[in-house]
């Protein structure tokens, strides 16, 4: 009986997944000295942006659930780069902002990712970018 799997080779998810720990090392490696997790990166360079989110929101744009998120905002938070806020009017909403420090450590990891995209991806033609953003997008989107 032939097995309808795709072989390793020509496995989308399984490249993605060998991408994903590549990258993931390159980006540790060149981070290393600021001593945080992968989900701690992810999360400031998420906030990079200087916009205050709320945590599902800031959930949803790295990929996690909110429970999960919350050991990485302690820890964000004990080390003085995040604070956490109500929302005016809504007590159970809370927001998720930079502190100073924060926004340093976000422009540190921004800038990091910026200049390994684009030694990595630089090369690449616009239309093959496109094509992986299409993908990424995809996948994304069963997920949700």
């Amino acid at each position: 009986m032939k097995s309808d799997f795709v072989s390793s080779e020509r496995s989308a998810l399984l490249a993605l997944q060998r991408a994903t720990h590549a990258t993931l090392h390159r980006i540790s490696t060149e981070l290393v000295d600021l001593d945080m997790t992968a989900s701690d990166l992810n999360a400031l360079a998420n906030l990079a942006d200087g916009h205050a989110r709320t945590v599902s929101q800031l959930a949803a744009a790295i990929g996690a659930r909110p429970t999960t998120l919350t050991s990485v905002l302690d820890r964000l938070e004990k080390r003085g780069l995040i604070s956490r806020t109500t929302r005016a009017g809504d007590r159970r909403s809370v927001l998720i902002e930079l502190t100073d420090t924060g926004r340093a450590t976000a422009g540190t990891i921004r800038d990091t990712f910026t200049a390994l995209e684009s030694r990595l991806l630089g090369g690449l033609p616009a239309d093959a970018i496109a094509g992986f953003h299409a993908v990424l997008r995809a996948l994304t989107e069963e997920n949700r």
